[in-house]
């Protein structure tokens, strides 16, 4: 029989009754403790740095949606009729808020013990093959040390378009290294994220320069 605690993780505020976003905060701050020590245990050379963008890539939304979905946890899920309708139970943030609030269903009901053995058991495949401290770097950081290791100069970074309503604007930025002749564009949805594109293009480029 599915506890009270079960039910409101897999309900979404979207639907009748008492949902999960309590849980999903709870849940939050319990995943980011195993998951840190695991890092900890693991890695015991790694830097403060590298251990925190570790983190950060294994308790994203992209990286819980990915794991919720793994276990079917969409099928589950309780939504209003308009989450339903819009294809709520394949939605990231949806997926990653429900598989927080089970991690702290989890830990209320069956202790720390219990939420460490089912999120290192949903993380093992993850925690076995971890990026390196290389590839987390952000592309702008990566293409700005490559090419000052080199002697070159930074790259630079302009902002050529903005389109869309101001609640769901579209950036367009170019990336240039003129010692290179290379021009990239980038686009998505903040200045930040569109440079980090154009960079991650002006990489490429740089790459095939070597």
């Amino acid at each position: 029989m599915a506890t009270d605690n079960f039910v409101r993780a897999i309900t979404h505020r979207s639907a009748d009754g008492k949902h999960n976003e309590r849980l999903e905060f709870l849940g939050d701050s319990v995943l980011g403790l195993i998951i840190t020590t695991e890092l900890y245990r693991r890695i015991p050379r790694a830097s403060e740095g590298y251990l925190s963008r570790l983190r950060a890539s294994l308790v994203n939304e992209g990286a819980l949606a990915n794991l919720a979905a793994g276990l079917g946890l969409g099928d589950f899920l309780r939504l209003g009729q308009g989450e339903l309708k819009s294809g709520g139970f394949r939605r990231k943030s949806i997926l990653a808020d429900a598989l927080e609030a089970l991690i702290g269903c989890i830990y209320l009901e069956q202790g720390l013990k219990e939420a460490e053995r089912f999120v290192l058991h949903i993380y093992q495949g993850l925690l076995n093959q971890l990026p390196t401290e290389d590839d987390l770097k952000d592309p702008k950081s990566r293409l700005q040390e490559y090419l000052q290791s080199r002697g070159y100069d930074l790259p630079l970074y302009q902002l050529t378009q903005v389109d869309g309503e101001a609640h769901r604007q579209t950036f367009t930025a170019e990336c240039r290294i003129p010692a290179l002749a290379i021009c990239t564009i980038g686009s998505s949805g903040s200045r930040r994220k569109a440079e980090q594109d154009a960079a991650a293009r002006a990489f490429e480029q740089v790459m095939k320069h070597v």
